[in-house]
């Protein structure tokens, strides 16, 4: 690393989540429906916290990641696509969590902490025909395929998800902050709103885009319509995501560094928190690095609005077709 990289911070070595030391993520997906799912997981559990924007939300014990609750740590977290029926994919993980012995220990017994939250794709073009609810065995299968490397685009809870305009996808994005401590995002973006200003190829994200991550395009020059923006209004919709970070942070503090990265979304995808998404943000520390001062905790909370920008430009961009799709991908719209 370079001194000037030092001073200014860049993204981690991966420029996914998975650059801050000790977590890994799985994904699986089944192309007959459309949909997959995607885990979040560390060799010991971790802190989590959550908050919601979006009014259509479906979500998996995240009460008990309210600073008050007793468990104050989970063993992995999930996102799904599946809608209600994609909340059994954190029953697959929780079973595979138990087989190795991990959980929260209740005497002799051990209870695997697994919230987690789905976005809606019934509509995207997928059989979804099925004749037993496919997303336990997707999420013990995400969760068999955890490592620090894992795909972006048409896979895991972003295989079948859709905006406004074109397919949407899996996104990650990371930043190491001229302190040493590293932030990261990982998204699923299915959003009633779109990714790219009007028609054209330009990311909304465009501002905080670096070294060419999702096209190099800058910023667009013209808006048009920014007051009545294309939006898909079939009732189905939802950006689900965690930010995460090697800095020593309490669950209260997860809980304002989600608060905080709901920021990126909103500068990513316009409109964002709508009724009719379930716009969400979960915050995970792995507890690794000291946090100095408060000052730290305010660049920790911008760095993830940017790296979940980053990251939910990166998923339309490497989104890809396939058989039966209802929208378009970004390359293929715009031969990039």
């Amino acid at each position: 690393m370079t001194q000037a990289h030092k001073r200014s911070g860049g993204p981690g070595a991966l420029n996914l989540i998975t650059d801050v030391a000790g977590l890994r993520v799985g994904n699986a997906a089944d192309a007959r429906i459309k949909s997959g799912v995607t885990v979040l997981c560390a060799d010991t559990p971790f802190t989590a916290g959550v908050h919601v924007m979006g009014g259509a939300p479906g979500t998996r014990e995240t009460d008990l990641l309210a600073p008050d609750r007793t468990v104050q740590q989970v063993d992995a977290l999930v996102l799904s696509g599946g809608s209600a029926f994609g909340l059994d994919a954190a029953s697959g993980v929780a079973d595979a969590l138990a087989a190795e012995g991990r959980g929260f220990a209740v005497g002799a017994a051990r209870v695997p902490i697994v919230p987690g939250a789905i976005l809606f794709d019934l509509l995207n073009g997928g059989d979804k025909d099925w004749a037993e609810n496919p997303y336990k065995r997707l999420g013990r299968e995400a969760f068999k395929a955890q490592g620090a490397q894992f795909d972006l685009g048409s896979t895991g809870a972003g295989a079948g998800a859709l905006t406004a305009t074109l397919k949407g996808g899996l996104g990650s994005a990371s930043f190491v902050l001229p302190s040493g401590h590293t932030v990261g995002a990982l998204v699923a973006v299915n959003a009633l709103g779109s990714a790219t200003v009007d028609s054209g190829p330009h990311f909304w994200a465009a501002p905080f885009e670096i070294a060419g991550e999702f096209g190099g395009l800058r910023a667009a020059q013209e808006f048009g319509e920014v007051h009545t923006p294309r939006t898909k209004m079939d009732g189905g919709n939802t950006t689900i995501a965690i930010v995460a970070t090697d800095a020593a942070l309490d669950q209260s503090q997860c809980t304002r560094l989600a608060i905080a990265a709901h920021d990126g979304m909103a500068r990513a995808l316009i409109p964002s928190h709508t009724p009719m998404d379930g716009d969400l943000v979960f915050g995970v520390s792995t507890g690794a690095r000291p946090l100095e001062d408060a000052s730290g905790a305010v660049l920790l909370g911008h760095a993830a609005a940017t790296c979940l920008a980053r990251a939910i430009a990166r998923a339309v961009y490497l989104a890809r077709p396939a058989p039966g799709d209802v929208m378009p991908c970004w390359r293929d719209q715009f031969g990039r």
